[in-house]
């Protein structure tokens, strides 16, 4: 089995259960660590020439990650596609068994017991708080509806405020954040690094929560360790 894979998260699954079967993944795949395949491109740009040369029996993809015409030219160049989507904790756990059965491993991974017992009761706090996520600045962009890191969020007891948006990343004015006046302001490494000295800044008075957003946006093995360490990162914010 030959596989390319165009989603980090993804990626990381098949390389840690299956390490013989990866050939191929993306600039921003950056888990495990050395990782030695060739890479094409990034997620929103692969390069599918270089895929197709690779011959692989199959590429691995996400509805939200990639772009439906690059999935269209590799298919009709032969290659089977397959095409996740993930919106919840559940449906990850799902869409990574479908993965990995597909990608030719033997067995069940251990990592992926050990993420849905994590998961199955997670610390959630005495009182439910809420957040807004900016995940962009400048412009500010936020979770909205329908995404897997306001769905991790909420079973951690953290509802975020634009939860019911149209959008499900939608533009918000900074202002409009502000006097929102959340609980918590969560500010992920990804996909716009938000570090203490960027991101902060822009919320005076508001509780601030740093988080790797491995954590919070990626599902593979990194599932089994997100709930403790999202969990401190939210109290945090608080001390």
């Amino acid at each position: 089995m030959r596989v390319v894979s165009l989603v980090p998260s993804l990626t990381e699954a098949v390389a840690r259960t299956v390490p013989g079967a990866l050939v191929g993944a993306t600039d921003w795949c950056t888990h495990p660590a050395g990782l030695d395949v060739v890479r094409v491109g990034g997620t929103k740009n692969p390069k599918t020439d270089r895929i197709l040369s690779l011959a692989p029996d199959l590429v691995i993809a996400n509805e939200e990650e990639n772009r439906a015409p690059d999935l269209d030219a590799l298919r009709a160049g032969g290659v089977e596609v397959l095409v996740t989507e993930v919106r919840t904790v559940p449906q990850a756990f799902t869409e990574l068994d479908r993965t990995l059965t597909a990608c030719g491993t033997p067995s069940r991974p251990r990592w992926l017991d050990e993420a849905e017992a994590a998961w199955a009761d997670p610390p959630v706090p005495e009182r439910r708080a809420t957040a807004v996520v900016p995940i962009w600045r400048r412009p500010w962009m936020v979770l909205g509806r329908d995404t897997f890191a306001g769905d991790v969020l909420a079973r951690l007891g953290v509802d975020h405020l634009y939860a019911t948006h149209a959008e499900r990343y939608p533009r918000i004015a900074l202002d409009e954040l502000r006097s929102a006046r959340p609980d918590v302001v969560v500010l992920p490494d990804e996909p716009y690094r938000f570090t203490a000295d960027d991101g902060p800044e822009a919320f005076p008075g508001l509780p601030c929560a740093l988080v790797d957003g491995r954590y919070l946006t990626w599902y593979g093995p990194s599932l089994a360790e997100a709930p403790r360490a999202l969990a401190e990162a939210l109290r945090a914010a608080h001390r």
